[in-house]
């Protein structure tokens, strides 16, 4: 029988208070998940896992403490309670620390408009290694791939539930279905691989195993022939399936707790322009059927619609209670947590604006230079915003493209790269993070 983990984060909050705790929070993570990996059309890993995750917070004043646990009896709930407060009594006074005001707390959400769960059967093993197997035989049938590096199925479902000392309470499910494959081409330095994989929440709109395979080789067959590129400034395109890379080192920046530690390259920016007119970062944690939705954050608050960019300027940071509070400032509701820490600040599902022209338009336009589509390494400078990555793709020269490209780095400055993308329409609805693929002229790229 399933735990009611209602009655185990009341039954956590009753142990710190007994403890001596001032106020507390709690939270109960409920997982199933299974994993199927295959290799030369045989099963080669199976995991299944199940188990309940605790964690609680208990402050005394201002100071406080955070323990966790995978046991969930009396006993076990006592000791973490007493230990938690035992270390809260030790730590250092936080002033910005505190639970939400109950006026603040989420009210009557409609958790079954997000769609978070698919009430269809847990997959049986056997299937999700026949989708392994199908899609592992998929990239192998294309011709000039050899080998697959790897084949994986993968099933999940999660309960989470929140509990405050002063009166919330609330919980939802979540669920996953995913399938990838990694292919190979060539031998020795030759070698070249790519991959491709989706996870949806709804196991029905999950591509087939056959498309999942084929995708893998055909980026795979793209990268064979590999070289390294000339030395100097070109335009580039971030391919869509990693242009959210860039647009993720801004939503890093607008973090309320890297300007709260002063140590953001947007510091000082809110108000002004960081991308072109027209472009806007949109935060929408109601979107049905994304893994990023949630009726409310982790400390209470219900979640909305925002803005973080609006016509290319920066309309706020992204915040917690405690950095909202540190900043003078709203928390935005974008409290995230787990069992094991505090909440801090995260976003959600976000979308950049797209444009009106296709990724093959956007090559007409850049002419000669790099698309990008694998990245590896990251040095990003977090006070000045200094960008340099690892990079592979295809290089294009009269708009059309024409040889693999590895083993090159692609350097400039955010600050300068951010107002200058010019955005393709190619993003795919279904990911939490809808961007598209993004031009940006004038980068330089360090290869032969």
């Amino acid at each position: 029988m399933s735990q009611d983990l209602s009655a185990l984060t009341d039954r956590m909050l009753l142990a710190a208070r007994k403890a001596g705790a001032d106020s507390a929070d709690a939270m109960a993570v409920d997982g199933t998940s299974v994993s199927i990996d295959v290799l030369g059309g045989k099963l080669e890993h199976a995991e299944r896992s199940e188990g309940i995750d605790i964690g609680l917070r208990v402050m005394i004043g201002q100071r406080q403490a955070v323990v966790s646990s995978s046991l969930f009896d009396d006993a076990t709930l006592t000791t973490m309670a007493e230990r938690a407060v035992a270390m809260a009594k030790e730590a250092p006074e936080d002033p910005y620390i505190g639970l939400a005001d109950p006026s603040q707390f989420a009210k009557g959400w409609d958790v079954d408009a997000l769609e978070l769960f698919d009430p269809t059967a847990e997959p049986k093993a056997a299937e999700l290694e026949d989708d392994a197997k199908r899609a592992e035989a998929s990239a192998l049938a294309q011709d000039g791939i050899n080998q697959v590096q790897s084949a994986s199925a993968g099933y999940g479902r999660r309960r989470i539930h929140l509990a405050t000392s002063n009166g919330f309470s609330g919980g939802y499910r979540r669920s996953s279905r995913s399938l990838s494959c990694v292919a190979i081409a060539g031998e020795g330095s030759a070698m070249e691989r790519d991959y491709f994989g989706e996870s949806r929440i709804f196991q029905n709109e999950l591509p087939s195993a056959e498309d999942v395979g084929r995708i893998a080789a055909e980026r795979t067959i793209a990268r064979a022939g590999a070289r390294r590129p000339k030395t100097g400034s070109y335009p580039v395109i971030f391919d869509e399936r990693i242009a959210s890379s860039l647009i993720g080192h801004l939503l890093v920046a607008s973090n309320g707790s890297m300007i709260a530690r002063g140590s953001s390259w947007l510091m000082g920016k809110l108000g002004e322009q960081i991308l072109p007119s027209g472009l806007s970062i949109t935060e929408n944690p109601h979107r049905p059927r994304i893994s990023g939705s949630k009726p409310f954050d982790g400390e209470g608050l219900p979640t909305a619609p925002r803005d973080i960019v609006r016509d290319g300027v920066l309309q706020s940071w992204t915040l917690d209670l405690a950095n909202a509070r540190k900043l003078g400032l709203e928390s935005t509701a974008s409290a995230s947590r787990g069992t094991s820490g505090p909440p801090g600040p995260s976003v959600s599902n976000i979308a950049l604006t797209q444009g009106d022209r296709s990724l093959q338009d956007l090559m007409k336009e850049m002419g000669t230079g790099l698309w990008i589509t694998s990245m590896i390494g990251s040095t990003i400078n977090p006070n000045t915003g200094d960008y340099s990555r690892g990079a592979s793709g295809i290089w294009v020269e009269n708009g059309e493209p024409q040889y693999a490209i590895n083993e090159c780095t692609v350097a400039g400055n955010l600050l300068d790269m951010l107002p200058r993308i010019q955005p393709a329409n190619d993003a795919r609805a279904h990911l939490s993070r809808v961007v598209p693929s993004l031009l940006v002229e004038g980068l330089i790229l360090a290869g032969d």
